[in-house]
């Protein structure tokens, strides 16, 4: 017996779709539950580090300016926010290191890490890293890609409910040119993945060659990236099977409009 066979929205929909839509479904929830479970674990290795004050007794922010001007990066600024959009991090287009107020408060491991890490990109996209050069051009679709699909899908429903009496031809049309951009913002995501994990290693190594952090310390900010690398990672396999499901109900929505048609 087909799952959903009594739901309305999927009387018509092949066993097969029901099936995938049930196991993508579960699967969702599932890394759900472990991305709960990872930022919990996260946030206790973050606000620990960020009671336990570094050896240097320098702010992040203070770390992040000696190590982009050790490196000729005057013009790179470093700000304090206290947003949450931004967050730690670091703008090729702006010209800036961004560290969230929180962190920046106090000289603690968390700050040390957090500045020496964002001010490390820099170096990348000084150097003119491969990795940080395709990161830095596509940016825009790493960042609109994900939040592109609801908008054009939208656009296609107005311009067959106004120009073609409603046949779905555009909305088709459009939910796939969305479901494209999705595809391929969650592939330049692990680009971004991978110059934040050279970007960690760089700091680590700028720390201890500049002598601001013990070698303990540089252990303890590697728990940390280990830890942001995993719920990074994991965040990316919830966009692809998000992803998937979209396609999943565009599929099962078509398979039940063309019953009712028939």
């Amino acid at each position: 017996m087909p799952l959903f066979a009594n739901v309305e929205s999927f009387k018509n929909v092949s066993p097969g779709i029901q099936w995938a839509i049930f196991i993508v479904g579960g699967l969702i929830i599932l890394l759900a539950v472990v991305s709960i479970i990872v930022s919990i674990w996260l946030a206790i290795k973050y606000v620990t580090y960020n009671r336990r004050m570094n050896s240097a007794g320098i702010t992040g922010s203070d770390a992040a300016r000696k190590i982009l001007d050790h490196n000729g990066l005057q013009d790179i600024k470093v700000s304090v926010v206290g947003s949450l959009l931004f967050g730690n991090s670091y703008s090729h287009y702006f010209k800036k290191v961004r560290l969230r107020r929180r962190t920046n408060q106090k000289a603690s491991i968390t700050s040390l890490a957090m500045g020496a890490e964002k001010s490390a990109l820099a170096i990348l996209d000084k150097e003119g890293d491969k990795d940080m050069k395709t990161r830095v051009a596509l940016t825009p679709i790493i960042f609109f890609g994900p939040i592109a699909f609801i908008p054009l899908v939208l656009i296609g429903v107005l311009i067959d409910f106004l120009v073609l009496n409603g046949t779905g031809v555009v909305t088709m049309v459009f939910a796939g040119i969305g479901l494209l951009f999705y595809l391929v913002s969650f592939i330049l995501s692990m680009m971004v993945l991978k110059t934040e994990v050279k970007a960690q290693k760089r700091a680590c190594e700028i720390l201890q060659q500049e002598g601001l952090a013990t070698q303990e310390e540089i252990e303890l900010m590697k728990g940390l990236f280990k830890v942001y690398n995993v719920q990074y990672v994991n965040d990316m396999i919830l966009e692809l099977l998000e992803f998937i499901m979209r396609i999943l109900t565009i599929i099962a929505r078509s398979q039940n409009s063309s019953s009712s048609n028939n």
